[in-house]
């Protein structure tokens, strides 16, 4: 073996190991385990107890583990399903939110809070769908209308997040319109493929051997995931977009071509789902947790103030428009915890600011900032969000078909919070 240390790596595994555990351990203890891989990533990294730093295996395992989170959230995303009343409803709401997160972010930026406030908009746009299904799941909101309205538009926050961030983003110095240009030569390029892939796999003689196969030692479907994974990430990369956007549009292009996974091969998922969510997702956090640099934080008070604010813009932009918007559907307790639902954000904050720093577009304070507003808004909202649903009866429940399309939609992200 190359002489490379992986004590580092060993350290990380240990902590993705005790996260879920002492979690399983206290369930009275209602975080996302997301948050406590996070937080614990802080503790044995170089601001705390300095048990890990980020080396080349971790960095390179939390990189892969981030396009894997990313490629994951697509394949779940049944775009299908977003459609109809409370998609519409949604769609405005965020429309509102983006018309929010534009005045927020000049505003941080007038008040010398931020350096760039695009990047500060896209920031505060974010929900994770992932921190949200639990919530929903254990309050038994999941398959009522109510549920089925905050995961769509949680999910309009995140698909729309990953484009953003991918068109405005990136480490290519290309100007926006070429990167706009860009970004359709990419959209027509998935096209192509999920065609010819969806006209052909069916009646080629391949998919008898992809059936064979699948269950094998070559685990032929998972190989060929990765690979349309890889081959994403390096197109997406090649035209100066973000490798995020490449792992998501893969996950959402698996999806689509293989549409019988359930009937002829439903272990397929589960498969992913333990490289994901076992090995490389947990990685990630972990990782994110090691780099954040918590000296930068509480150095100065000033930065620190800027947290309770980043939380507050968080909460404005993306709760106000549902407590508007979604009263007339949900009632008006239920629109609150909608909107404080929506306001819970943290993966891709987390992705955000790796990216802004890396860019030069958000300094490393404010990185540290905006992620422990993310940290707060994960502990905080769902609880405050759970107390307002257990306060109100169900309102306007859905028939029983209504009901599983809430539950094939809410697959969207919910890994997110087992990470």
């Amino acid at each position: 073996m190359p002489d490379v240390s992986f004590n580092s790596l060993a350290v990380v595994f240990g902590v993705a190991f005790l996260a879920p555990l002492v979690l399983g351990l206290a369930p009275w203890l209602r975080i996302p385990s997301v948050v406590l891989e996070i937080t614990l990533g802080i503790v044995v990294g170089p601001s705390l107890l300095g048990w890990a730093k980020v080396d080349e295996p971790v960095a390179i395992l939390a990189t892969v583990g981030l396009a894997f989170l990313l490629f994951l959230t697509g394949l779940e995303l049944d775009l299908d399903k977003l459609r109809g009343q409370l998609l519409t409803v949604a769609a405005i709401a965020f429309v509102l939110s983006l018309v929010f997160a534009g005045i927020a972010g000049y505003a941080l930026d007038g008040l010398g809070l931020v350096r760039n406030p695009l990047l500060a908009a896209v920031v505060l746009t974010a929900t994770s769908v992932g921190l949200v299904f639990p919530v929903l799941e254990g309050s038994g909101r999941l398959g009522s209308r109510f549920g089925e309205l905050v995961i769509t538009g949680a999910s309009i926050g995140e698909f729309a997040g990953v484009i953003l961030l991918s068109l405005f983003f990136t480490r290519d110095s290309t100007d926006a319109g070429t990167r706009l240009f860009l970004l359709g030569v990419f959209v027509a390029a998935v096209g192509v493929v999920a065609f010819a892939l969806t006209r052909r796999s069916k009646s080629m003689p391949i998919s008898r051997v992809l059936i064979r196969l699948q269950d094998t030692t070559a685990q032929i479907r998972v190989r060929g995931a990765l690979l349309i994974l890889g081959l994403f990430i390096v197109l997406a990369a090649h035209l100066g977009l973000e490798a995020i956007l490449g792992a998501f549009v893969a996950g959402a292009l698996v999806s689509i071509v293989d549409r019988d996974w359930a009937r002829t091969h439903p272990q397929f998922h589960v498969k992913l789902e333990a490289i994901g969510y076992g090995f490389l997702i947990p990685v990630f956090f972990v990782t994110s947790g090691i780099s954040f640099d918590l000296n930068a934080l509480t150095a100065q008070p000033a930065t620190l103030a800027r947290v309770p604010i980043f939380l507050g813009a968080l909460l404005a932009v993306r709760g106000l428009p549902a407590v508007m918007f979604y009263r007339r559907i949900v009632g008006a307790r239920g629109s609150v915890a909608a909107g404080l639902l929506q306001a819970t954000s943290l993966p891709l904050i987390v992705a955000a600011t790796q990216i802004g720093v890396a860019t030069g577009a958000i300094s490393k304070t404010n990185a540290a900032a905006f992620v422990a507003a993310g940290l707060i808004s994960a502990l905080a909202f769902p609880v405050l969000a759970l107390r307002l649903l257990h306060a109100q009866p169900e309102h306007k429940p859905m028939n029983a078909q209504e009901s599983s399309t809430a539950r094939q939609v809410a697959r969207g992200d919910r890994h997110g919070a087992r990470a």
